[in-house]
């Protein structure tokens, strides 16, 4: 169960912290929703704290995991043998799961495709995505502002 104060990650939408708990009606049913600040898009969230375990939305890995997650990032393998539809649905699903190391593994793999040719528009804007997702969490982490964020990723 998460608590008000916790760092977590919402997949797709990024990093944020559960600020509060509050309770409302809504179509006649009333229930208690965690209210989640999100980085990314400096907006709110309400979701209901009983749909919570079906969400996916996980706690802020810990500095060694995110170690580990760097590592394989700068140093790890990509394969470039998938074709375009192919790896589109494959990066969509690493990012349906919400696991960073997934999450990271699209960042590098689009980045490195882009360096050797331009991607299309669907796979620019799920770098994007993608890329503001990773750096959401990898702030709230290691308690750094974006830009610092971004230097510790791309260098």
């Amino acid at each position: 169960m998460f608590e008000i104060g916790d760092n977590i990650v919402y997949p797709m939408q990024g990093a944020g912290v559960i600020e509060s708990i509050q309770e409302k009606e809504v179509q006649g049913e009333t229930q208690q929703y965690f209210v989640i600040r999100l980085l990314i898009k400096k907006m709110e969230v309400m979701i209901p704290i009983s749909k919570m375990d079906n969400s996916r939305i996980r706690l802020v890995v810990d500095s060694k995991t995110l170690e580990n997650v760097l590592n394989n990032f700068h140093n790890g393998e990509s394969d470039r043998t998938l074709p375009y539809k192919e790896r589109f649905k494959v990066n969509m699903e690493k990012m349906k799961t919400g696991n960073i190391e997934e999450g990271a593994e699209v960042v590098r793999d689009l980045m490195r495709i882009d360096k050797v040719k331009a991607l299309n528009s669907s796979e620019k804007q799920m770098l994007g995505n993608a890329s503001k997702i990773l750096i959401s969490e990898l702030g709230l982490i290691k308690g750094i502002n974006e830009n610092e964020a971004k230097e510790l990723l791309y260098g």
